[in-house]
C-alpha cells in the first residue's frame, strides 16, 4: 500500500521509485540462488544486460509493446540461465565466483564487440516503447514507469513467494544446508540447482527488460561489475535468504545512493562504504532490536500494543 501509494505522495520521484523498484527485483532474482541454493555469483549483471539488450532490440526494431518485451527477455535470461548453469554449478564457492564473473565478462565483450547489433560503446539507442497494454503511455515524469515496474515488482515476488514456500523451495533449502543428506533422501540436487538458477536468471532479465524499457537507452553499462557488486551490497543491506530483504536492500541502498549524491557528488561511495562497514561491525541484528526499543516506547506512549522480543538460540534478543 506505500509503496503505491508513492505514486501521489511523491510527484517528482517518479523516476526514483522506478530505480528502485528494478533494483528490487534484481536483488530479489540473486537473493534466490545465494540466499535459498547457496550458489555466490559475482556475475548475476550478464542476465540483467541481456535481458535489457533482448527488449531494447525488440522495441528499435518495431516490437514495443513492453509485455512482449518482458516475455521475450524473461525467455531469453532464462536460456542463458540455464545454459551457463551447469558451469555454475560445477566446484566450490570460490570455483563459482570466478565462472560467474567471467561469465558476465564473455557478455560483455559479445555486446562490445557486436557494435552492428548493440551500438557497443555507444549504446543502443533508438528505442521506442509502446503504451502499456495499448492504454498507458510512457511520459517524462515517469509517471506510467513507476506505476508498470511496481505492479510487475510484486506479481513476480508473490510468485517467489510462492516457489520458496513450496516443497520445490524446502528441498532448495536442504540442499543449501546440506547437499549430501539431501541427495541421500532422495532429492535430484543438480537438477533442483539448475530449475532455481534458471528461475533467478529470467528474473533478472525482466529486471533488465525493465531498465530498458523505463530509461529507452541501453549501454554496456548493465553487464559492468559493479551492477553485480551493487547487488551484494542491497542483499548485505537487507539480508540473504529473506525475500523482504532484497525489498528494504534497494529501498535503503537507492535513497542513501541518492540522498549522498546530492549532498556530496564527489564522495558519496566512500559514506555508503561507510555505513556498511557499520553494519557489518554492529550487525542487523542489534540495529533492527534498537529499532524495536524504540518503536516500542512510541507505540507505549501512544497507547498502541508492542510486539514481543524473542530470543535468539544463542541467547541474544531477536525481534
Amino acid at each position: 500500500m506505500l509503496a503505491f501509494g508513492s505514486f501521489f505522495l511523491t510527484s517528482d520521484k517518479h523516476l526514483l521509485v522506478s530505480e528502485i523498484a528494478i533494483l528490487a527485483l534484481f536483488a530479489l532474482s540473486l537473493d534466490l540462488i545465494l540466499g535459498y541454493a547457496g550458489i555466490v555469483s559475482l556475475g548475476h549483471a550478464a542476465f540483467l544486460g541481456l535481458g535489457a539488450y533482448v527488449a531494447g532490440l525488440l522495441a528499435k526494431h518495431g516490437a514495443g509493446e513492453p509485455l512482449l518485451g518482458l516475455v521475450a527477455a524473461a525467455a531469453a535470461a532464462a536460456l542463458a540461465g540455464f545454459a551457463t548453469s551447469f558451469l555454475v554449478l560445477r566446484g566450490a564457492d570460490l570455483t563459482r565466483l570466478m565462472v560467474t564473473l567471467g561469465v558476465a565478462l564473455v557478455f560483455g565483450e559479445i555486446a562490445n564487440q557486436a557494435a552492428w547489433l548493440t551500438g557497443g560503446a555507444d549504446g543502443l539507442q533508438g528505442i521506442t516503447m509502446g503504451p502499456v497494454l495499448g492504454l498507458f503511455e510512457f511520459d517524462i515524469f515517469g509517471r506510467t514507469a513507476h506505476a508498470y515496474t511496481l505492479v510487475v515488482l510484486f506479481i513476480l515476488f508473490l510468485l517467489a513467494r510462492r516457489v520458496v514456500h513450496s516443497p520445490f523451495g524446502l528441498s532448495i533449502m536442504a540442499i543449501r544446508d546440506n547437499p549430501l543428506r539431501a541427495r541421500a533422501v532422495g532429492v535430484p540436487v543438480n537438477r533442483r540447482l539448475v530449475a532455481i538458477y534458471t528461475m533467478a536468471a529470467a528474473y533478472a532479465g525482466v529486471a533488465g527488460a525493465l531498465l530498458a524499457q523505463t530509461t529507452q537507452f541501453v549501454s554496456l553499462d548493465v553487464l559492468e561489475f559493479h551492477r553485480s557488486a551493487d547487488l551484494i551490497l542491497v542483499l548485505v543491506i537487507g539480508g540473504a535468504g529473506y525475500l523482504y530483504g532484497g525489498l528494504i536492500g534497494a529501498v535503503v541502498f537507492k535513497l542513501l545512493q541518492d540522498a549522498f549524491a546530492t549532498l556530496t557528488p564527489q564522495y558519496w561511495l566512500f559514506w555508503i562504504g561507510l555505513i556498511l562497514v557499520v553494519l557489518v561491525l554492529v550487525g542487523r541484528e542489534r540495529i533492527s532490536l534498537h529499532a524495536h526499543g524504540v518503536l516500542g516506547r512510541i507505540f507505549g506512549r501512544l497507547g498502541l500494543p508492542g510486539r514481543r522480543v524473542a530470543p535468539l538460540a544463542g541467547g541474544e534478543p531477536r525481534p
